[in-house]
Formats: structure tokens, sequence, C-alpha cells
């Protein structure tokens, strides 16, 4: 229908916040519990250069409270709109930054655009309502019936971390040129997730982000803020990642692709930056929350509120635990479960959450506890990032009790002991077993520890077995950026090279790295194209780099094919063992109905060398939890001799070889019926892992 040149105007409701499209018109509502005045301004579109209709609302009529709202009569759907509001500006007192003159993003609009944004300009003072929401019908709530029930136990997830954009970009994809980098790019690629084995994709952040949100010489550079860390529309997918954006199609586009997902048998965990957001410290733009309540939102300093105080390094650190923050961002999660249908979520920095509003960590965190009793919630995952950047380190003592942790300590001593660090087999053996020195003691289990070896922050697989320094001169930085430990081993060369041997023990490490991260109690972390060899040429820290260093290229799939099949072929190994997917800490007693414990250690001839500060040795026998389950004994050789070794002499069956990563492809991983039978002793070449299973008489 063709827009009149103005629309009717009524009081309008406070609930629902944001807006809501009705077949009589839109009501808008927005929080502010500071401003004195407020105005809707109205956009064709999102090029539209002014508003076509400027609504100031009456403080009698349009405000309940802390609400502001209106009702527009027959605006239909596709309309853009900001609002502006008016209040306190001695910020060092009452930390108010209120603006008349600025256009402010609507914090709870279901679908944004950032066409006509230029945070430059903005930063200079320039006001030019580049980003604005947009009305669009929302999905109908799913919830009429009980909420959907996971497809796994919580034992039984392997997940795997992708970025929406970089999955697709490449050309190799074979995606449609304008789905590269999307969500529909996403679904034209569960075919491979599904073959591959995962059960749960994570995706880097979705919600609407700044990609200019980087400093000048980032910017210089032709780079941006790619990973997505800098939000400012938490109920927004990102516009970027849409096909049609300018439809505000962002809620459909995303939809389609988390009901492919579940179609397809898989479930997906968003990753969520709950703990600061797109508009930085004192020097940077006013998007939203600084001007509509600068005060509520964010932490500062109570001696002067002009600064910001900053536990993420970040500019800001979002004020979670204020009793409207917490409501915001519980309400955030609740709409992405009911009406998107998403199954979990990991929270990025998120010790930062657990924060008072003063500043220091609370016992018992409001809105971490408001997140885990949540019924929309309930059953959904929840990973935290347990430490922030002011040095509040967590894992093992997150708050509450269904919290799973990203288990940094687990990396770190993998990482060590597959580099060839001596004397740390104690460690090893507690983190292959699920961490208990860090969960049991709470009550937790094996499942509340997510293992992984490389994660988008850091390197890549491969680059973790190809480098011992990071290389991020590319990020425009000097090189500042990114950690400087990497616990890496380069294998003898620094980078590429054309060396035989060395790219041979590149494999070999790699197979390593792989086969013991799926041989771990827990739940295991694969970061997406470690599989196939994706490097990112010694970058530890590609957050900027929306090109070939970031993309998934998808002619590794056929040029590291090895890999590929070696990685398909561990993860069904792990699914086909209950013993491997425990929901209760190992006891190294016998369980039921089974002669053998549950675990029980060796090193090269019995005894494990606990306290050999050398040792680079170990194996274990892993007992199946019923008659179809034939027994593991696996052994960790990370030194550099060789080693032979009597496997233990069971009578229930012939032990045969599953898995030996000293082996060229394709013998260094064998399907059942295909293994070969293994005599009273094997030879463990040096850096290698072997995998034996009992197939019983």
């Amino acid at each position: 229908m063709k827009k009149p040149t103005v629309f009717k105007a009524s009081e309008g409701t406070r609930f629902p916040l944001g807006s809501q499209a009705y077949e009589d018109g839109v009501n808008f509502s927005i929080f502010s519990r500071s401003a004195i005045s407020a105005e809707l301004h109205l956009f064709e579109d999102a090029a539209s250069p002014h508003p076509f209709q400027v609504i100031k609302l009456d403080p009698e009529l349009h405000r309940t409270h802390v609400f502001w709202h209106v009702f527009v009569e027959q605006l239909p759907p596709g309309i853009c709109y900001t609002w502006r509001m008016d209040g306190p500006t001695d910020t060092e007192h009452s930390g108010g930054r209120f603006n008349p003159q600025q256009d402010l993003l609507d914090p709870w609009a279901k679908a944004v655009t950032d066409l006509g944004w230029n945070r430059k300009a903005a930063l200079a003072g320039k006001n030019q309502a580049g980003l604005r929401a947009m009305v669009v019908e929302t999905p109908q709530q799913q919830h009429t019936t009980a909420p959907r029930q996971p497809r796994y136990r919580s034992q039984e997830i392997i997940v795997y971390e992708v970025h929406v954009g970089g999955f697709t970009r490449h050309p190799s994809s074979q995606v449609a040129k304008e789905l590269r980098g999307t969500f529909a790019g996403v679904i034209e690629k569960i075919p491979y997730l599904k073959s591959l084995g995962i059960t749960h994709v994570e995706l880097l952040p979705v919600m609407a982000f700044d990609p200019q949100h980087a400093p000048d010489s980032v910017l210089e550079r032709g780079l941006e803020n790619y990973w997505g860390y800098s939000t400012h529309s938490f109920y927004s997918p990102h516009p970027h990642y849409c096909a049609t954006p300018e439809k505000g199609t962002h809620l459909a586009e995303f939809k389609a692709m988390v009901d492919a997902l579940h179609d397809a048998g898989l479930e997906i965990i968003l990753d969520v930056v709950l703990n600061h957001t797109a508009e930085g410290g004192v020097d940077d733009p006013i998007i939203n929350f600084k001007g509509i309540a600068n005060d509520v939102f964010y932490h500062l300093d109570p001696n002067d509120r002009s600064i910001y105080r900053d536990y993420t390094g970040c500019g800001n650190t979002v004020n979670c635990n204020h009793p409207i923050v917490s409501a915001y961002f519980v309400h955030c999660l609740e709409f992405w479960v009911d009406q998107m249908g998403v199954d979990g979520f990991r929270f990025d920095l998120a010790s930062a959450m657990a924060r008072g509003e003063n500043g220091e960590p609370m016992a018992s965190p409001p809105i971490l506890w408001s997140i885990e009793l949540s019924p929309s919630l309930m059953s959904k995952w929840l990973i935290a990032e347990a430490w922030d950047a002011a040095g509040l380190y967590q894992v093992g003592n997150f708050p509450g009790y269904r919290w799973a942790e990203w288990n940094g300590r687990y990396r770190d001593v993998m990482r060590r002991f597959i580099r060839g660090d001596g004397g740390i087999l104690t460690e090893v053996a507690t983190r292959l077993c699920g961490s208990s020195d860090y969960y049991q003691r709470e009550g937790h289990h094996p499942f509340n520890s997510i293992n992984f070896i490389s994660c988008h922050d850091g390197f890549t697989l491969w680059d973790q077995v190809s480098y011992n320094n990071k290389h991020n001169l590319p990020n425009g930085e000097n090189d500042r950026d990114g950690h400087n430990d990497n616990l890496s081993w380069n294998c003898g060369v620094e980078g590429e090279t054309d060396d035989k041997a060395i790219i041979h023990l590149r494999k070999q490490q790699a197979r390593n790295f792989m086969a013991i991260l799926l041989l771990s109690q827990g739940v295991p972390m694969i970061l997406a194209g470690d599989e196939v060899h994706r490097t990112q040429n010694g970058n530890n820290n590609a957050w900027c780099q929306d090109n070939e260093t970031s993309w998934f290229d998808w002619s590794l799939t056929q040029k590291n094919a090895d890999m590929l099949r070696f990685t398909r072929e561990m993860i069904q190994l792990r699914k086909r063992h209950p013993s491997l997917q425990r929901r209760q800490f190992l006891k190294g007693e016998p369980e039921a109905g089974n002669n053998l414990p549950d675990i029980e250690w060796h090193g090269i001839e019995n005894e494990p060398p606990w306290d050999d500060p050398t040792a680079h040795f170990l194996r274990f026998t892993l007992a199946g939890r019923s008659e179809d389950e034939p027994h593991l004994h696996v052994i960790m050789n990370m030194g550099t001799e060789t080693q032979t070794v009597r496997v233990p002499n069971l009578e229930q069956g012939l032990w045969h070889l599953a898995v030996d990563t000293s082996q060229p492809p394709p013998k260094d991983i064998y399907p059942p019926g295909e293994q070969p039978a293994v005599g009273d002793t094997y030879k463990v070449m040096s850096r290698s892992v072997v995998v034996l299973e009992l197939w019983r008489n």
C-alpha cells in the first residue's frame, strides 16, 4: 500500500518493547529511566536521507514509568526508524550521555540496517542515522506445547566452531555468489557437516555487530571487525549474513538455517557477547545504550561517571547484574530460543558477567542464575568462556550448576604434551579423564568440560604444528596483538616448507591432536577447517581478516582428504564407544558386570611414570561398558624414541589395530571389520598415538 504523508499516532503500550507490527499499525516502546523527552523518526527505507515523519512523544500520554511508547496507526512493515532522546548530560556526576540531536538504534530491534553507517563520521560528531531499525513481522511463539527437548545427551555432543561468513565466502565453496557468507550458504554445507559426524554447530557472533569497530591502523589496510565481537543489536541477526537484508528478512533467513540444521539432526549454539558492546569507551560513538541509559547499562567509575570501567579490553563493560540489564539479556536469550529455535549459547568473556555493580566478582551473580533457571533455557546448552580481560579466571569455579566451560587448561596441557614437554603425565591423565580436579568437587560431570586444542582465537591446528611464533603483521598492529606463547612447535622449520620429512611429521602431529581430543572424556570442540589443515599463515589473531586468511578453502577437502577421513573415522570411533562418553567420572574400579577397572594406567612396562620429570609416554586400558562395546587400549608416545610394549593379556578376545598416527593414510585409522589383529607386543613409533580395540570371542 502507498504510505500517506503522515500517520496518525496514539498512546500505545509499554509492552512489548521494540517495535511490534499488528494488522492496524505498529506499537513502539523503549526503556529510558532518565530521559525527559523522546522522538520517533520514521524513514521510508534504509537509504532515505531524511525521515518522512517525526513523532514527538508527550510525556503525559506516551510515558509509563520508565517506558516511552507510541502506536502508529496503519504503518506497514518495512519502515525504518530511529529514536532521539534528551536528558541529563552532566556525565561526570549523573553518567548521562543524552544528546537530543543523536539518532539512536532501538536495542530491541529484530532487524537492523547499517547501509548508511560511517563510524568515523560518528566519531567526529556527525549524526547520520546510518544505523536504523526496521519494522518486521516477528515469528509466532514456538512454545504452544512443551519446549523441544535436546536430540543428544550431554556426553554425546561433538561441537564444530564455525564463522558464518568465512564458511562459504571462498570461491571454492561452490555456493552461489549472492549466497556466499550468509545463513543460506551454511544451509548448502549441511551435507558436509552431517558427513563429518559432529552434533552441534557453534556459530561465532551472529547478532548484529559493527564491522567498522576497529583501530585506524586496521581500517586503513582495508580490514574490518570480522569475528563480530562488537554487538550493538542483540535481537537482530547480522544484516551482512542475510541474502536480502534490505527486505527485512533477517529473522526468516536465520530461522530457515536453524530449521534446516534441525532437519538434518544437528543442533545450533550461538556465541554471544553480553560483556561489552560496539559503543566502546569515552571516545567511541553513541549508538543506542549510551544515549538511552548509559548509567544503567555500563559499569561506570563511581568517582567520575564519565569514565567506563573496562574489564573486557573493549572500552566498556556491560553492567549485567543491574536488574534492568539482566532482564534485557535473559529475555533476549529466551527470544532466540523460543522464536528462533536456538539450542544453546556460548558466552564470550563470561566472567565479566559475574561482576556486580561495584565491579567485584559475585558468588551468585543474578544474571547467571536467571539464565540457568529460565524455563525457556532450562534444557539448553550454556557454555562459559570462564575468564575476562581483567584477570578474573574461573575455569572449574564458574558460578552456577549447569554451566559448561571452555577448558583452557585442557588446551594448554595437551599442546605441551604433544609438542614434547616432559614430566606432565599426571595432568595429562587428569585432563584426558574430564578434569575431575576442577569439576567433581562441585557435583559437576565430565561434560562440563569443553575440550579443545584450537578455536577461532589463536593458531589453527595446522599452524599449531607449523609455527613457533605468531605472524600478525598483516593485522596492522605491529605484531602487538595476539598471544605470544602458543605452546606450539613448528617441527623444525617456521612456516611453509617443501621438506617432506617435516610435512610428514606435521601431519602426524595434527593426527595426534585430533586423536587425543576425541579420546578424552568431556565434550570435544573442533575448529572448522582443522579437519582439512586450514592455515592462517601463522596469524593467531585473525579477528580483522575477512579474506582468504580466514575463509574456509574448500579445495582443501580434496587436497587434504586424508586428514578429513581421519577426523571422520575418529569421530565414528568415539561414537561407537560409550566408554569415551561417560556421564560420571572414572574411578579406576570395576563397574557392575565387568571384571576390569573402568580405567587402568600403564607406562612402557607396567606402572605409569607419574613422578618422572622427563617422561613422555603414557597408556591406558578403558573398559567397555557393555558386552557389545570393545575394550580400548590407548598408547601415547610423545617422546623421540620408538618403544615396544606388551599389550594387556585379556582372555575375552583379540586386540585389533584401530589407530596408529605414525602410519601413512589409509593405514593411520581402520574402521571395524578392516582392523588387523595385533600380537602380544606392539612397536609404538615416536610422537604417535595408537588405539587398539579388543573384539571379543
